[in-house]
């Protein structure tokens, strides 16, 4: 079945697809792969996605306001240039996905695996990041302003790039702060 809008899909396999441009509101997946599938501009707004696998599928200048992604895997999928607004994601891994520059600020992303994601002049502020894994993450000029970063797994991700005003971090943190500053901690 090919997706549409306000479709249910169930159980669907698209490998190598493009869905570029097309209007997919509404669409809704359950346990769905989209293997390296491009959604280049497409319309995803109100979208909902559960168990669903994006593995190194496109989403540049995709419209995703207000989607909801629930233990959805997107390991490697790229978000250039995306609406993200209004987004919501419980869980999942999104390790490897490029996040560059995007709005992310008061987003939920509690226990989300984020390994080696590319945050890069993201922003992130206020966000919950608590238990998330960021191992090795991006983060260049990243604004965790206010961000919770407690229960977070910052092993390998130099924090002193990113702007970190009044984030909520716990000792583990802390400590991974002052390594990347230079201290010795014993």
């Amino acid at each position: 079945m090919r997706p549409e809008p306000d479709a249910e899909l169930e159980n669907e396999v698209y490998e190598n697809e493009s869905f570029r441009g097309l209007d997919l509101s509404g669409l809704r997946t359950t346990r769905c792969t989209f293997r390296g599938c491009d959604f280049t501009l497409a319309q995803m707004n109100g979208s909902e996605h559960a168990g669903s696998d994006f593995a190194n599928s496109t989403f540049e200048g995709a419209n995703l306001f207000g989607a909801h992604f629930a233990e959805c895997r997107l390991v490697g999928a790229s978000f250039a240039g995306a609406t993200l607004t209004g987004l919501t994601v419980e869980g999942g891994d999104w390790s490897y996905v490029l996040l560059r520059g995007q709005d992310l600020s008061h987003l939920d992303l509690q226990r989300v695996l984020l390994r080696e994601t590319d945050l890069t002049e993201a922003d992130l502020t206020e966000a919950d990041l608590r238990g998330a894994d960021l191992t090795r993450a991006r983060v260049h000029n990243t604004i965790l302003a206010g961000a919770d970063l407690r229960d977070t797994t910052v092993e390998g991700v130099d924090l002193s790039a990113a702007r970190i005003a009044q984030a909520r971090l716990d000792l583990g943190g802390a400590v991974q702060l002052a390594r990347s500053l230079g201290a010795v901690v014993e």
